[in-house]
């Protein structure tokens, strides 16, 4: 594993950051981090020898915050901040094909699973009943999905 950001490099986080109980004096679920929000990397290490994670500092929150490296881009990297981010649930705003063929239809619930940001307009990776799908953001709803 060779991480991509040197000690001192700015960042930017890609999706908000909440407790996931290991902030402490912080409750579970709380938000610790915005995303879009810059910050500089103070260390890294690995978690269960396979996964990077940085220690960033975000000055405007003054709050240093363990990343994993999918979490992060350079703070010089273009930014689109999207409307929604992993684990979001949404609905189809229109009917989605394929071919001509029909896969999701309007209204279907579906989850966010990777937001594709080198693009215009910005798109999605959405699960929709099991399948996978590259969505543009226009053709998404947020979806309140109750507990």
């Amino acid at each position: 594993m060779k991480p991509s950001y040197d000690f001192g490099s700015q960042v930017r986080v890609i999706r908000s950051l909440r407790n996931d109980g290991t902030f402490p004096g912080i409750a579970r679920g709380t938000l610790l981090v915005r995303k879009g929000s810059i910050g500089y990397v103070r260390e890294w290490g690995s978690f269960l020898q396979d996964t990077l994670i940085y220690q960033v500092h975000f000055v405007e929150e003054d709050r240093i915050v363990g990343c994993r490296e999918q979490e992060l881009i350079s703070g010089s990297a273009p930014w689109i901040a999207g409307e929604f981010q992993y684990g979001d649930w949404v609905s189809a705003a229109l009917p989605l094909a394929i071919g001509g063929q029909p896969v999701v239809v309007a209204g279907q619930v579906g989850q966010i699973m990777d937001e594709i940001r080198d693009r215009q307009p910005m798109s999605y990776v959405v699960l929709f009943d099991g399948r996978l799908f590259q969505v543009p953001e226009v053709a998404l709803a947020a979806q309140v999905c109750e507990s």
